[in-house]
């Protein structure tokens, strides 16, 4: 019942969108049955998903309403994935957000697992400890897409210019920051972040200290390719090209807290553009001829996060095979 190589009625369902809420929506739909075929622009390793930190933490996403439920949804899913840290490339990690209180989260950080206040030894202000999933995500995208094909799905590498004319019962339009002209939504616009991966010096645990209304942060992340030094959030900016001062700014942030990292051997520099918006759009819309298109993008900072509750949110809209 395959299409062949192109597209066709045969093909039930295109997911447009390859980083990790393209691939984990895609992934959702073909474990309930669907014939899924999943339309990258690009490799997963080269999405603004593989520049990820990626530490599980609602940050810089809307409605606060229904983030709680969906990435209490996705950290049960990473709890089980950390069992096989190598594959998976999820692993659950010891650190502590700084300047951070549980009154100032929503309900759904009482329901966290091992959260709770740190210590005057852990941080030197007020912080909140957690033990939470941390993600390698170059591995982690690579797993899901090789998850998706064991489930029947098809990954094409594929340039969508017209939602409407993808010639498929239902389309997901999972495109993040690419949405701003494909469907066309101004509402979805660009925070750039900067980061900058060094050796690490021995540090096994992560830390934040995150004004959620700043442009410059402090945090960083153990993962097996490094230390990753962050970041910067500015809004409404389309470079790619990483800034020398930036970088050093973050270094010397970072180094504030750990001094160790003053002189550790820069590896790589990243730049990603998260696709922000005042609220994330999971919305069925109707198509000629009877077909569906399901807007599913505009994660903001979380995408990592919420990607299984919102998967799941955006199936519900697709229904159950035919």
């Amino acid at each position: 019942m395959d299409g062949g190589p192109g597209s066709g009625p045969s093909d039930d369902v295109v997911v447009v969108g390859g980083g990790v809420i393209g691939l984990t929506t895609a992934l959702v739909l073909a474990e309930r049955g669907r014939r899924v075929r999943m339309w990258t622009r690009e490799p997963a390793e080269r999405t603004t998903s593989a520049v990820a930190g990626a530490l599980w933490w609602p940050y810089r996403i809307e409605p606060e309403s229904l983030v709680g439920d969906w990435a209490l949804q996705s950290l049960a899913v990473y709890a089980g994935m950390a069992a096989r840290p190598a594959r998976t490339g999820v692993r659950m990690v010891d650190g502590v957000h700084g300047e951070t209180r549980f009154d100032e989260l929503g309900p759904w950080a009482a329901r966290v697992p091992h959260l709770r206040v740190a210590s005057a030894g852990e941080y030197p202000g007020t912080a909140l400890w957690g033990r939470l999933p941390l993600i390698d995500m170059p591995v982690h995208l690579a797993w899901l897409r090789e998850r998706l094909r064991a489930a029947g799905g098809v990954v094409e590498e594929r340039t969508v210019t017209d939602l409407s004319a993808v010639d498929a019962p239902v389309v997901v339009n999972c495109t993040g920051l690419g949405a701003r002209d494909l469907v066309p939504d101004p509402a979805v616009r660009p925070v750039r972040g900067q980061l900058v991966v060094v050796e690490n010096p021995g540090i096994t645990t992560w830390l934040t200290c995150v004004d959620h209304a700043a442009a410059a942060s402090v945090y960083f992340f153990p993962q097996p390719g490094g230390l990753v030094l962050g970041g910067t959030a500015e809004e409404d900016d389309w470079s790619l090209t990483p800034d020398p001062a930036v970088a050093e700014a973050i270094v010397a942030r970072c180094a504030a807290l750990r001094p160790e990292i003053a002189g550790a051997r820069v590896l790589e520099h990243r730049v990603g553009l998260r696709p922000a918006r005042h609220a994330v759009r999971i919305e069925r819309e109707a198509l000629p001829g009877g077909r569906i298109l399901v807007h599913h993008y505009g994660h903001g900072g979380a995408g990592v996060t919420v990607a299984w509750g919102c998967a799941r949110q955006a199936a519900g809209l697709v229904g159950p095979p035919a």
